[in-house]
């Protein structure tokens, strides 16, 4: 491994270690693809990444005005993985859709005629998400592995590559990036990866809490006498923790190390997911309210609060039907 500019650059066997290391508090439901398009492979000269990393995060923070570079990843022509924001930051990746995402950026322009992707990369790509999908249990499917190409580039509305949409990863990205050539292509690579399974249960945990607080401080015990976790990051604002036991008011947020945050800082929220086949998201609780989005069905979902037959989203005004929902058992 090397560090440099605050990145650390490691190759595939390495990011396994280190990701099998990291102790992330929000809860993940998603791994993003895409590609950079410009910068492109013309752009990398073997030994540069550091230096294309920094670019890329010069131009997120000075032009996009980001806090941050949007990615947690980029993944170069060699097959090297470069690291970008913190894994609890929500990545700025897929407009409305990143809270509970992790964002790989490919270094390369993946449309037909642009970059012939190098098999070092093609490797590096398959193994990271994989790597992904099992840490944080994801199912290797066309939810929860996702293409920006699959939403609406202004509204954020999953329309899977019918409208305004962006090409991203590239119409030549593992054979094309509709949802029916990742089904194709990708997500059996994916599997292979994994053991060849698709993850479809959803974890049995006690239940699941947003962070309220700007940042909340992890801490190794159920008090603020205890000091904070070594190897945590503090939790940001709108992250979904997964919750495995309460004390005192005091929430344990890791099933196997004593890792705590305050309660006082979070809500409760209870996990569903969609089964109507499009299920139309509402600026309040009822069809008299606008249309502001739609969601696909099977997508995951929290839910902060109920009024009768409606329920609003963690932290947001948006609210959908609770006849479309099904609730995991706690």
């Amino acid at each position: 491994m090397e560090s440099k500019y605050g990145f650390l650059k490691m190759n595939i066997q390495e990011f396994g270690g280190w990701l099998a290391s990291q102790r992330v508090a929000r809860t993940i439901l998603t791994v993003q693809q895409h590609h950079t398009w410009v910068p492109n492979y013309s752009h990398f000269n073997g030994s540069n990444h550091f230096e294309r990393q920094q670019a890329m995060k010069n131009h997120h923070v000075g032009s996009n005005g980001w806090s941050d570079i949007g990615q947690h990843f980029t993944i170069f022509p060699d097959g090297m993985i470069v690291t970008g924001r913190s894994l609890e930051a929500t990545p700025a990746c897929i407009f409305g859709n990143n809270q509970h995402s992790i964002c790989f950026e490919h270094f390369g322009n993946f449309d037909t005629g642009g970059d012939q992707m190098s098999q070092e990369q093609l490797l590096a790509i398959v193994k990271a998400t994989a790597l992904i999908c099992s840490k944080f249990n994801l199912p290797v499917n066309q939810f929860g592995i996702i293409y920006h190409h699959w939403f609406d580039l202004s509204t954020g509305k999953r329309n899977n590559g019918t409208g305004t949409n962006k090409s991203c990863p590239g119409t030549n990205f593992f054979g094309g990036n509709k949802v029916e050539d990742f089904l194709q292509h990708f997500a059996p690579l994916v599997a292979a990866e994994v053991g060849g399974n698709v993850v479809t249960e959803i974890p049995k945990d006690l239940g699941y809490a947003i962070v309220t607080a700007n940042r909340l401080n992890v801490r190794v015990g159920a008090s603020s006498s205890f000091s904070k976790a070594s190897d945590r990051q503090p939790v940001e604002r709108g992250a979904v923790l997964r919750v495995y036991d309460e004390s005192n008011g005091w929430l344990k947020i890791s099933k196997s190390q004593s890792h705590w945050v305050y309660g006082r800082y979070t809500e409760p929220v209870k996990r569903a997911t969609v089964n109507a086949n499009v299920l139309n998201v509402r600026s309040g609780p009822g069809t008299n309210f606008s249309v502001v989005g739609t969601l696909p069905k099977t997508e995951e979902v929290f839910i902060i609060t109920e009024s009768e037959d409606w329920c609003r989203l963690a932290l947001e005004e948006k609210w959908l039907s609770k006849r479309f929902l099904d609730f995991v058992s706690e």
